[in-house]
């Protein structure tokens, strides 16, 4: 809660100064995904379903998913894709304070985050060269790139185009399924259920924290590299 509190005003800030526009969703859900990545057009579409998944044919699978791990009491994981729009060339560090480095620490934090990747990510390790590199041209009188591999940083500063990035979130620990354990006080093998209501998945609850949290640290570097005044008039 307040993640989503700070990530707000952080929100409002960006949005306010600078025209920055960050929306995460639902990408994949245990094994169900979406195919493409959702553009600006379907954000509106995030919220309008349970899952907070902008394919509605994809979200509906990943219902299923969802509620069938709740039937057998177990529990399934997924990924959360987060894209930010119009941020500005130069945010971040080469090194120390690298714009890649303040996103992973921020996002770790949120609990059942087990996994980061930025643009190609590790799919980026198995193309060439050749294909992960984003070739540069001129668009609308501006430096861009044809595609975005580097997921909008290199070397650890913002390159103006947008921050692709994806949360892989572990299933839930506390599931209504017998596990094996061991006993403290006797040093041997035991079993355990966990009692009461569970989430048989996180995922759904999470776009909202990862958006306040990419805000953040991109408030924090804006005011950092003077974008952004410390104290609004």
């Amino acid at each position: 809660a307040t993640f989503v509190m700070a990530g707000a005003i952080a929100r409002k800030l960006l949005s306010k100064t600078l025209d920055i526009d960050t929306y995460s969703y639902t990408l994949q859900v245990g094994k169900i995904k979406m195919k493409n990545q959702a553009t600006p057009k379907m954000k509106n579409a995030i919220y309008s379903n349970e899952v907070r998944c902008p394919d509605t044919k994809t979200a509906e699978k990943m219902r299923a998913a969802i509620l069938a791990a709740r039937k057998s009491g177990d529990s399934v994981g997924g990924v959360i894709e987060s894209v930010t729009l119009n941020v500005p060339v130069g945010l971040g560090e080469p090194i120390f304070g690298s714009l890649e480095s303040d996103l992973s620490k921020a996002l770790y934090s949120i609990p059942a985050v087990k996994g980061i990747e930025f643009g190609s990510g590790f799919y980026g390790s198995t193309i060439k060269g050749s294909q992960n590199n984003d070739e540069y041209l001129v668009k609308n009188g501006k430096i861009a790139t044809k595609t975005n591999n580097a997921g909008g940083i290199l070397g650890g500063l913002s390159i103006g185009m947008p921050i692709v990035l994806r949360v892989a979130f572990k299933p839930a620990s506390s599931i209504a399924k017998k596990q094996n354990t061991i006993d403290l006080k006797t040093k041997k093998s035991s079993s355990l259920i966990v009692e009461g209501r569970h989430d048989p998945c996180v995922v759904p609850r999470a776009p909202p924290v990862v958006d306040s949290l990419v805000s953040l640290v991109l408030a924090d570097h804006a005011i950092r590299s003077g974008l952004i005044p410390p104290v609004l008039e």
